[in-house]
């Protein structure tokens, strides 16, 4: 008889606690989610992620006044101009209710008591001037192409209930396809930006790293007499176009922040 061998021991595993204190990301779940519900149309959302900070799956409820895509392109754009989190569309899930309400619409809509008399108004309390560079939006690009005219394109971004749209055109060339994307999202940051600011788009490159494709955008801001080089990137994953246009956001987001937009 063979007597049977004795297990292997094996070392008992790091506490989930620790490994979650080691790896917390800068952000919490209740900000990310907060930052989801300022978005067009979504009422509620609810984010899932792992010990290690690697979101999961993102919920979302909405109403119908977008559609599911466009809501899907608003939250990938927000998490990544917002804490940098590169997410799959496919983790995204949308559910859509006619009778879902944005939070304050409903509040708005709500009917009085019966026999009762409304409240006196009270008086106008002075809001918060916005952030300057938060709640600007990818929202599309469009490419059209001609044998006389080349290649165009037309970025167009939201901030709050307004869309700003960016044009440039020019001869078809691999290389051309995403500095024209770059160029034309520059030209629609132009309205936004405050008095006496410029924006210039300098270069785009698609360079790879880690068996994947990044679109790297370099654009200078100028104020006055001083100019800054600001860089941004972007993961290539719905076309050059689009990762182009999304990199210049990245590039511009916190220069916007501290002086750039109106």
């Amino acid at each position: 008889m063979t007597a049977p061998a004795t297990p292997a021991r094996t070392a008992p595993a790091a506490p989930t606690d620790n490994l979650e204190k080691l790896s917390a990301p800068s952000w919490s779940i209740e900000e990310a989610e907060a930052l989801l519900r300022t978005l067009p149309a979504i009422a509620s959302a609810r984010v899932l992620r792992d010990p290690d900070g690697t979101v999961r799956d993102v919920h979302v409820l909405a109403t119908t006044d977008l559609g599911p895509k466009q809501i899907v392109r608003n939250v990938e754009s927000a998490l990544l101009a917002r804490y940098g989190i590169r997410l799959d569309h496919r983790a995204i899930s949308v559910a859509q209710s006619a009778t879902a309400r944005v939070a304050g619409a409903a509040a708005r809509t709500e009917a009085p008591a019966k026999d009762v008399a409304p409240a006196p108004a009270p008086a106008p309390a002075a809001l918060p001037a916005p952030t300057p560079g938060r709640g600007i939006y990818f929202e599309d690009v469009e490419v059209r192409r001609s044998r006389s005219a080349g290649l165009a394109c037309t970025v167009t971004l939201r901030t709050g209930g307004e869309t700003h749209t960016g044009e440039a055109s020019g001869v078809e060339t691999a290389r051309a396809r995403g500095e024209l994307a770059a160029t034309a999202a520059v030209r629609a940051l132009a309205p936004l930006l405050s008095e006496g600011v410029t924006l210039a788009f300098e270069s785009c490159v698609v360079v790879a790293a880690a068996d994947r494709e990044f679109a790297f955008v370099v654009v200078s801001g100028r104020s006055g007499r001083e100019t800054t080089v600001l860089s941004g990137s972007c993961e290539v994953r719905d076309g050059i176009e689009t990762a182009a246009a999304l990199a210049v956001l990245d590039a511009t987001e916190r220069w916007m922040e501290r002086g750039g937009a109106r």
